[in-house]
């Protein structure tokens, strides 16, 4: 779970192994989607993505962070995209200084994707700003995606259990 504490703008996200379990478990999972948005004054907004791909160099701390990037591409480039993704912008963010993970999700469908990297303190992530903008444009123009968004996040829990095999 992700918040922007200024913004009130909050990500739930939940793994699963398979389309159909989680689709089974709709029915289970919306009255806690209602209390959660209750809870926290908002409307729940509901997305499915693909984890295309992820890399932990370590496990998140209290005070971890988050800067998540939105982007959408042709549907037709979705491959070219997570290569991209995997081969140039992995190895670039692993550099950065307090990196922590980054993961891409992405919908082939609707041609979107969604890149989050976890910092391990706002200081660092203040100090990446410039350097994973460069990377981002860059990486972005090779995979022909469009940046649509960048927010950054507190990483308020870290409990998520995929594979690294994603």
């Amino acid at each position: 779970m992700m918040a922007d504490r200024r913004s009130g703008r909050c990500i739930a996200t939940t793994g699963w192994d398979a389309q159909e379990p989680m689709h089974a478990s709709a029915g289970q999972i919306a009255p806690m989607r209602e209390r959660g948005a209750v809870i926290l004054g908002g409307e729940p907004f509901v997305e499915e993505w693909e984890i295309a791909a992820l890399h932990r160099a370590h496990t998140s701390h209290q005070g971890a962070c988050v800067r998540a990037t939105w982007m959408w591409l042709d549907p037709a480039m979705v491959d070219h995209a997570i290569d991209t993704y995997r081969m140039a912008t992995l190895p670039a963010m692993e550099n950065l200084e307090g990196f922590c993970s980054a993961s891409l999700f992405v919908n082939r469908v609707l041609g979107r994707a969604v890149s989050s990297v976890t910092y391990d303190t706002h200081e660092a992530m203040n100090r990446s700003r410039e350097t994973a903008k460069k990377v981002r444009v860059d990486n972005a123009r090779d995979a022909n995606a469009q940046v649509l968004d960048v927010a950054e996040f507190d990483l308020v829990l870290a409990h998520l259990r995929v594979s690294e095999t994603a």
